[in-house]
């Protein structure tokens, strides 16, 4: 690929992380690269919607899929909204935006949500369909400094990139802060600029618990959906719904 003017390029192998600036001009499409965005959206918030939205310009990905997890295996013994819910919520959050998907392989499919199976599945998708995988993993900076204890991480940096985005609190990427977290990743890795978005769910949760405004922090119609089924409003354990 070539680099857009102003952007440094991100296809070498062997480079350490690339920075791209959020003052740089959107990169153009590649056709079939696609962006990955895991994790519980218990629930989804707009944090979610605006790092997917930065990976996809930035590094000129075709789609981004949001990946639903089934069963998290890094929060055991945590309650958590229901499936249905949480898919439901993800669905009206991207509604609006024809390069978001949503992607059912996580709750779909029995055991622990684990990413490097979800990698390998969609790796072989694409193959199926005829393409040579182009598959980013967009995660944040906090999440990227934790990779070392994910199901085997390097079977997951060989099968796709990482695009690490930036989150309050959590150190800016470098080469050899990225070699730290996982040997070999600063060769896998681009970071994504952009402002760091204190909002989170677990914070979303507690608002909502606590009987607070969430506007502004999710879409109107997440809001809607947590009111309508009084998700997150009982401290309480609630009986989960398949």
């Amino acid at each position: 690929m070539t680099a857009a003017a102003g952007r440094p390029a991100v296809r070498s192998p062997t480079a350490g992380p690339v920075t791209i600036a959020a003052s740089a001009a959107p990169a153009a499409t590649v056709r079939g690269r696609l962006g990955i965005l895991g994790g519980t959206f218990d629930p989804i918030h707009l944090g979610h919607l605006a790092i997917a939205e930065w990976a996809r310009e930035a590094l000129g990905m075709e789609t981004v899929l949001f990946v639903p997890a089934g069963t998290p295996p890094h929060k055991p013994g945590r309650r958590i909204a229901p499936a249905a819910d949480r898919v439901a919520m993800v669905e009206a959050a991207i509604a609006g935006n024809p390069a978001f998907r949503l992607s059912r392989v996580e709750v779909d499919r029995p055991g622990p949500s684990w990413a490097v199976e979800t990698v390998a599945l969609l790796a072989d998708a694409e193959r199926d369909a005829g393409r040579e995988p182009d598959l980013w993993w967009i995660m944040s900076a906090e999440a990227f400094a934790a990779i070392g204890a994910w199901r085997e991480p390097d079977r997951l940096i060989a099968t796709c990139r990482i695009a690490i985005v930036p989150r309050a609190g959590a150190p800016t990427p470098t080469a050899e802060w990225a070699e730290g977290c996982l040997s070999g990743a600063s060769r896998r890795v681009a970071v994504v600029d952009g402002p760091e978005l204190g909002v989170s769910s677990s914070l979303i949760r507690e608002m909502v618990a606590a009987g607070r405004s969430i506007r502004y922090l999710v879409p109107d119609v997440i809001a809607a959906h947590i009111a309508n089924h009084r998700l997150y409003q009982d401290p309480a354990p609630r009986n989960q719904r398949p």
